[in-house]
């Protein structure tokens, strides 16, 4: 869910401004200004069931956000308390707090708030905002029963991750989900490549209040759709630099982006992974398959934790949702053209995020609930499946050969033979052909599109397998190992996982305009920029006509190909809008590249190049 569509659902429908009757008739409201130690306050909403007392206390659960804790005024209740009924109906004291330098809230707002490991008194950072929060929390809120629980979708997300370093006894238990864990690799990147299709969000990031807010400061800085066709935007907008000459010459944030094109200090202590260490409270981390912004972070966040904080009670769930979709429950579950299956998000609340809840704060928060260490959705069954590590240790390593005659195949050609195409920056590859989706605030039905499209394009090479003969189970990371040679100095490498069903494959009637026969269903994709292939500090340029190797890290799958579809491989190196166009030129900052600086290039991809990935046994 992009982030634009997440932020209203969450602030408006789940959440709501309007009064509703049944929060208002069970809750008591009130606003508070709780002081953190450098004496910056914290605009806080309370909402604590009418019911409690001195013989019937209630734990906490809390949400710290950037995204506004509206609707203000003591005598506003939200329409809900929380996107999971089930947690809401058996009541907690419900905790909103704005985060610093936003809306209602003292100080100033950083993006990924550096984390300050070492502290004094006088450091400050989001963990010990979190700290602060709860302590005050706990004694001066009457009645509560010592317990802490708190959660966040997205940006709240990473607050509540990073939270998880307040080491306050009485935080007992976290969800961070679809977490950011770092700006290099999530969100406004990938590998150091800039997302072109988030362009649009950067007011809501990049511009400071200069007063108390109740309402959204920026808004008049959003740029506003002129076209059903989102594509036109992007085209007509040029490069980079023109986009940010002419929209965000005054935006902080961009401008941060646009001066730091490498992983220097400035990204580098924005990184949450290296701090996450010694937890030793229960931590739910929760994320989709389908998550265009944010699906790195839940699986590193997970992974670090499972290494570095062997106290803590680490669990995973990865759904079949795209960004903040197990928040809602639409019926049948689709994502773009996929069905899932019916009330998949219903079924995460009640039999996953609930009970986790319950156990940690209203049972015992000593012991472990009753969960699975991983409980991940297979995208090609399309079933849960719980496992007791993730990865799986229930895996074989397998790899496919990247063939120049275009097949996918345990058996490799001569490594000396190569497969070619022309990239040219001024004509890209599409990313998708949702023209519509390009305009929202993120993009994020491409996750799983049909790539027929691009498969016919001569700048595009694609390796199939034969027709599987029996089901195979990816679980997984995923790595190609690519041999290349340029003519250029700098080129981005895009490679592309995809299910490609039978050709008698059956319609859908719930979506009768969609031909699934020969579905070229994607998977899973990522981009490398070339000019990062040895380190993302010190960029390095292609010495043209020379095999280089340029390897390209998929994030994690969970996917059967079933017995008759086959498994493809796409490698192009445009992808655009998403991504913004790599000049093939190498340049010192390539955010600053002018049409001018635009090179074609001919690009040759090995027999020898491969893709490792594990297959479950």
């Amino acid at each position: 869910m992009n982030k634009l569509l997440f932020l209203l659902v969450v602030i408006t429908s789940t959440f709501g401004f309007s009064q509703a009757t049944s929060v208002e008739d069970n809750f008591t409201k009130k606003e508070v200004y709780i002081p953190m130690r450098d004496g910056t306050k914290l605009f806080t909403i309370i909402y604590t069931p009418k019911d409690i007392s001195k013989s019937n206390k209630y734990p906490m659960i809390m949400n710290r956000t950037c995204y506004s804790i509206a609707p203000y005024g003591e005598t506003n209740f939200r329409k809900k308390l929380s996107p999971n009924k089930f947690i809401e109906n058996e009541k907690y004291i419900f905790v909103f707090q704005d985060v610093r330098g936003r809306y209602m809230s003292e100080g100033t707002f950083t993006n990924m708030t550096p984390q300050v490991d070492h502290k004094t008194k006088k450091d400050i950072d989001e963990s010990t905002d979190t700290y602060d929060t709860v302590d005050w929390l706990v004694k001066n809120v009457q009645y509560n029963n010592g317990k802490v629980g708190q959660y966040g979708t997205s940006y709240p997300g990473f607050y509540t991750a990073v939270g998880t370093l307040a080491n306050h006894p009485a935080l007992v238990a976290s969800s961070p989900q679809a977490p950011i864990s770092d700006f290099w690799y999530d969100d406004f990147h990938h590998n150091g490549a800039f997302l072109m299709g988030y362009f649009k969000t950067f007011p809501v990031f990049g511009v400071n209040k200069t007063k108390p807010e109740k309402e959204s400061w920026f808004a008049d800085k959003m740029i506003k759709p002129t076209s059903d066709d989102g594509y036109l935007f992007y085209k007509n907008m040029g490069t980079l630099k023109e986009g940010v000459d002419k929209y965000y010459k005054d935006n902080f944030f961009m401008q941060e982006v646009v001066e730091h094109p490498n992983y220097d200090d400035f990204w580098q202590k924005r990184n949450l992974l290296p701090h996450l260490k010694n937890i030793d409270h229960a931590v739910m981390t929760v994320g989709g398959w389908f998550d265009s912004e944010d699906l790195r972070g839940p699986l590193e966040i997970y992974k670090t934790i499972e290494k570095s904080s062997p106290k803590a009670k680490n669990t995973i769930v990865m759904g079949p949702f795209s960004h903040g979709g197990w928040n809602y429950d639409s019926g049948k579950h689709f994502h773009n053209d996929i069905y899932f299956g019916d009330s998949i998000a219903t079924f995460y609340q009640k039999n996953i995020e609930q009970p986790f809840f319950h156990h940690y704060l209203k049972e015992d928060s000593k012991t472990a609930a009753k969960l699975p260490e991983a409980y991940m959705f297979d995208t090609g069954k399309k079933e849960w499946k719980q496992f007791e590590n993730w990865p799986p240790k229930e895996t074989s390593k397998q790899s496919f050969h990247l063939n120049s005659s275009g097949t996918l195949s345990s058996t490799g050609e001569n490594p000396k033979t190569f497969a070619s195409y022309i990239s040219d920056p001024n004509k890209p590859v599409l990313s998708s052909e949702n023209y519509k989706d390009m305009n929202g605030f993120t993009p994020k039905n491409y996750m799983s599109e049909d790539q027929r499209f691009a498969s016919y394009r001569p700048d595009v090479l694609t390796y199939t397998t034969d027709v599987l003969e029996n089901d195979l189970s990816l679980a997984g990371e995923i790595l190609t190992k690519l041999k290349i040679i340029s003519s250029s100095t700098d080129a981005d490498f895009i490679v592309k996982l995809i299910d490609v069903y039978p050709s008698d494959e059956k319609s859908n009637p719930d979506k009768p305009t969609v031909v699934y026969a020969n579905y070229h269903q994607m998977i899973r994709s990522e981009i490398m920029p070339a000019r990062f292939r040895n380190s993302f500090e010190k960029p390095e340029a292609l010495t043209p006509s020379k095999v280089t190797n340029v390897d390209v890290k998929l994030q994690d799958v969970f996917h059967t190909f079933k017995k008759g579809h086959r498994i493809q491989i796409q490698v192009q190196s445009t992808w655009f809008p998403l991504m913004a166009i790599n000049p093939q030129k190498f340049l010192e900052n390539p955010y600053k590249a002018t049409k001018d600086d635009y090179e074609k290039a001919d690009i040759k991809v090995s027999s020898g190049s491969t893709i490792e990935f594990d297959v479950l046994k």
